[in-house]
């Protein structure tokens, strides 16, 4: 059963925050939206790092009560509800010796089919144009915890399973390109089991472990136009018994959550909502 976290009232934030937000344009990096380049306006950056701040104080607290230092964070970036899922991206919150906590996530770069590894804070993550000022996290279970935060602080062993060539709509058993979902799922593998070195290895752990991604029915004519206009979007990754039959399916932030509290490797979803 998900679990939802009563939001705190937004407060006002300092005049200056709305001048900045009218000046500011987000950065050329995404992770499955458009390329358009849109000023952040006072009330997204309001919201944006008002939702940081409650995620953040509500990490703090499961910090203080568990010990927790890394959980999975999602939000919801585009509106995906014609495919019943919630979420669009998610990546790896995790605090610092510090304290603030920071999230590791992929991003693809706008107009290309190249993906990049981006380390932010909660602010820069939740000021991405959202379609839903929601957060999603579930904290992995006590016997992940050391190894996630060893891994993900680690500058070489977190880009171990990284591919650089994206495809926003990836084959789920497949290496030749690799989504932001999915590079944070097979990242995990790596801190879960420590012979595992490559990505076949990665999925096959996961198929053992009975993970199941997300099914897309996505037509041909929806197929082709996605792929004639976005270099992001491929599916030729995907085996034609299930490509044409228009079966896609890819990993999700919605498979992800479920697969986590399904095999207690990670608590059920908590929500966070302004």
């Amino acid at each position: 059963m998900n679990k939802t976290i009563p939001a705190i009232p937004i407060q006002t934030l300092p005049t200056v925050l709305a001048l900045a937000a009218a000046l500011w344009v987000a950065p050329a990096a995404h992770a499955g939206r458009s390329c358009e380049q849109r000023p952040l306006t006072p009330q997204t950056l309001t919201q944006g790092l008002a939702l940081a701040q409650q995620t953040a104080q509500a990490l703090d607290a499961e910090f203080a009560r568990s010990g927790a230092r890394v959980a999975v964070l999602g939000r919801a970036g585009q509106d995906l509800g014609k495919y019943q899922l919630r979420y669009s991206h998610l990546g790896w919150a995790y605090k610092t010796t510090e304290g603030p906590w920071r999230v590791l996530h992929k991003l693809n770069q706008c107009g290309s089919g190249v993906g990049s590894l981006y380390r932010q804070g909660l602010g820069e993550f939740f000021l991405d144009d959202l379609w839903r000022h929601e957060a999603v996290w579930s904290v992995p279970s006590p016997a992940l915890q050391a190894p996630l935060w060893a891994l993900l602080t680690d500058p070489v062993r977190s880009q171990r399973l990284h591919e650089r060539d994206y495809n926003m709509v990836s084959y789920a058993w497949g290496t030749r390109y690799q989504q932001s979902n999915q590079w944070a799922l097979e990242t995990m593998v790596i801190a879960a089991e420590p012979g595992v070195t490559t990505r076949p290895q990665a999925q096959a752990w996961l198929g053992f472990k009975g993970y199941q991604p997300s099914t897309l029915r996505l037509g041909t004519l929806t197929r082709l136009g996605a792929s004639a206009g976005s270099a992001h979007i491929r599916f030729d990754d995907h085996p034609n018994s299930k490509r044409f039959s228009d079966r896609i399916e890819t990993v999700t932030v919605d498979s992800v959550l479920d697969w986590l509290a399904r095999t207690g490797l990670g608590s059920a979803p908590v929500r966070l909502a302004l």
